[in-house]
């Protein structure tokens, strides 16, 4: 089963490689502002998780600026996700505004949060 998973993770990474989504153009200005705002979020995934490479693609395709914390291969960053997180379920964004920290699992919840933010 674990060669079925990494088989099909090479799989996804490889037409995730060749069909990369084109970022959106955005005035220099406006996508400076952006940054700003997503410059304290963080994306806890695994690389070739397929709904991990789901969020990654809405990401790229918006044009936005986000940390990823790869929590399969950094115990650092698993640790994070499952003291501060509560599990360890991958895609989860970390959302740090005025103080407090949010936890967004998901990949659906992920990308209309990312794309509400965009908007």
């Amino acid at each position: 089963m674990k060669l079925v998973r990494w088989f099909l993770g090479c799989i996804i990474l490889f037409f995730n490689f060749v069909f990369t989504p084109r970022s959106k153009k955005r005035a220099s200005d406006e996508q400076a502002q952006l940054d700003q705002q997503t410059s304290q979020f963080k994306l806890y995934q695994f690389k070739a998780c397929p709904f991990c490479v789901k969020v990654r693609r809405a990401i790229k395709r918006e044009g936005l600026n986000i940390e990823t914390r790869d929590a399969k291969n950094n115990e650092q960053y698993r640790q994070e996700l499952l003291e501060q997180g509560g599990k360890v379920k991958v895609p989860c964004l970390r959302i740090e505004k005025n103080g407090q920290v949010q936890w967004l699992y998901e990949s659906n919840d992920i990308i209309a949060y990312l794309n509400k933010v965009a908007a």
